[in-house]
């Protein structure tokens, strides 16, 4: 364990270092047009997965690639760590987040939130604010941009009990548009609350979607079914794998 202590510890002064370094790169970008600031995030997600692997030896398997859709759409998918917050967005060419609205506020970074057209949501704004960014959401969605959505709102650890909020169910209804589930394991490799990594092979698979004009109760049970019946067996494959590599998995990574 001390050898993945160290390694966790190189990767995490290289991950924050190549984060600031394109940040201070990207100033420019910010008089370009949005794609010239994208192409930045994907470089920045593409050298996390490079060091990942040669740092931590953590292998990423994504599956099903081809079922992606194009145009606009509703990506729903599990959320067990920060890591699918800049991975997935590669895979789609106008990709939208809601974000909590004090990010916005962060110098620097918070002006690319912006410039990338994200939206931002006041939590504690109450029930009619909330509305008012999934109407957003949706506008933006029907406008052609693909909204990475996480449906149970939060980080969860591998094998906690799903609640899926009905916030997913009010974009999709709305946009109508089809909406992509994805189930992925990497809560047991980026577990949330430490900078411990742990090796073995983060899979994100990329499910059949849904078609719109599904009424908003049996779209939410089909979300919720098709997630966590993939997410279980991807996160028991990987238990096994951890197991023979530390003789069971490592408590971190159990959330």
């Amino acid at each position: 364990m001390t050898s993945i202590f160290l390694r966790s510890l190189v990767f995490n002064v290289l991950f924050y270092l190549v984060l600031v370094v394109l940040c201070i790169i990207a100033i420019p970008t910010l008089l370009l047009p949005r794609g010239a600031l994208m192409a930045l995030e994907a470089a920045w997600a593409n050298i996390s997965l490079f060091l990942m692997r040669v740092i931590c030896n953590i292998r990423i398997e994504f599956r099903g690639i081809e079922k992606i859709p194009k145009g606009p759409l509703v990506v729903a998918s599990k959320h067990q760590s920060f890591w699918e917050t800049f991975a997935l967005v590669r895979f789609f060419d106008h990709p939208l987040f809601i974000l909590k609205r004090e990010l916005m506020m962060i110098p620097v970074f918070g002006w690319y939130l912006k410039k990338v057209g994200m939206i931002s949501v006041d939590r504690g704004g109450g029930p009619r604010s909330l509305l008012k960014t999934l109407k957003q959401a949706a506008a933006e969605v029907k406008l052609g941009r693909q909204l990475v959505i996480f449906p149970e709102g939060t980080r969860t650890a591998p094998g906690a009990p799903p609640n899926y909020k009905a916030g997913v169910a009010q974009i999709y209804v709305e946009s109508a548009v089809p909406c992509l589930p994805i189930a992925l394991n990497s809560g047991l490799f980026w577990p949330r609350r430490t900078f411990m990594r742990y090796p073995g092979t983060l899979v994100v698979e990329f499910l059949d979607p849904l078609p719109p004009g599904l009424p908003r109760e049996e779209f939410l049970n089909r979300l919720r079914e098709a997630i966590e019946t993939a997410t279980g067996r991807i996160v028991e494959a990987a238990r096994a794998e951890q197991a023979q590599l530390f003789g069971g998995v490592p408590s971190a990574a159990k959330g």
